[in-house]
């Protein structure tokens, strides 16, 4: 039996991904950020559509390792 491909957009994926790394709830904490934002990233860069990204709270130091530091917006060229 053949298996069927399946693609998805990168847009979909990094509306997707944004909106995680956008949450403040008790489950998304910087590790689960961390996993998002890695994840994303391997995506843009292997399709060529990295163009960097925001901290979503600027007022912050975003440290490594911080909740602010994960908490962010991708976005594509």
């Amino acid at each position: 039996m053949a298996r069927s491909k399946k693609t998805i957009e990168v847009k979909e994926i990094l509306v997707w991904a944004n909106s995680h790394l956008s949450r403040k709830d008790d489950y998304s904490d910087a590790k689960f950020k961390s996993g998002i934002c890695t994840a994303i990233e391997q995506i843009l860069y292997r399709t060529n559509n990295y163009n960097g990204f925001y901290f979503l709270n600027s007022e912050s130091e975003n440290k490594i390792g911080t909740i602010d530091y994960y908490s962010r917006i991708y976005t594509i060229k």
